[in-house]
């Protein structure tokens, strides 16, 4: 057992310094490191969904531009071992600084290796950018009282807003109510619902008429019934 564990800890600290310098070849664009990493026909595919060859990634793989700088650190790492195949798991933290400007953002990757005549090579990498909880801003009173009523997308699929102290709450019944948190003046979120925000529309009066259910950008209307 005790072998086990430690070549299972081998494993983990063998890839991770992998993948460590795979990240620390970008900002640089250093090609030579995932040249040798990638698998002939290995696939990339990033954050927004577009799937890469490796010809086009290698491509891609240029220095930041002048007024970029930035890190990637692996901050959490798994990975498992089953015949010639190894996948993993790791978070990664990036810090860049843009013309002054500092920004953070978090990465979440799987990857497939396989042993390929004795060398480990990168068959498939999927990266998705972990979505954090935005700034809130507090409305007034009056601002909130305006998008309170009862909003409908069917005859069986309505929501109630209303406000608690200063901030809105959104009810449909049968389920549990949930804070709803200005982004700003009519965009709206919910924590822990990221993928999701509830845009509101106006008429020409500035009266509240509906709602917007917008995911990766496709919406649900609910127009206002009272």
């Amino acid at each position: 057992m005790a072998a086990n564990a430690s070549a299972a800890l081998d494993l983990v600290q063998e890839f991770r310094q992998r993948d460590q310098a795979l990240l620390d070849a970008i900002a640089p664009g250093d090609a030579k490191v995932w040249e040798a990493a990638l698998a002939a026909d290995a696939v990339y595919v990033d954050e927004n969904g577009e799937v890469i060859n490796r010809a086009d990634f290698m491509k891609q793989l240029t220095p930041l531009p002048p007024g970029s700088t930035g890190t990637i650190a692996i901050s959490s790492y798994s990975a498992h071992q089953s015949g010639d195949v190894v996948t993993v798991i790791h978070t990664d933290d990036e810090d860049e600084t843009y013309h002054g400007q500092h920004l953070k953002a978090q990465y979440l990757m799987t990857e497939t290796w396989q042993n390929q005549n004795g060398a480990w090579k990168l068959l498939l990498v999927h990266a998705y950018s972990v979505l954090k909880e935005p700034k809130s801003v507090t409305l007034s009173s009056s601002e909130l009282e305006s998008y309170v009523g009862r909003y409908a997308a069917a005859a069986d699929l309505v929501y109630t807003i209303r406000t608690d102290g200063d901030h809105l709450v959104l009810e449909r019944e049968g389920r549990p109510a949930t804070v709803l948190k200005a982004e700003l003046k009519d965009v709206f979120f919910v924590s822990g619902q990221l993928r999701t925000r509830k845009i509101f529309e106006r008429d020409q009066t500035g009266r509240v008429i509906r709602f917007y259910d917008r995911r990766e950008g496709g919406d649900l209307v609910w127009n206002r019934i009272n």
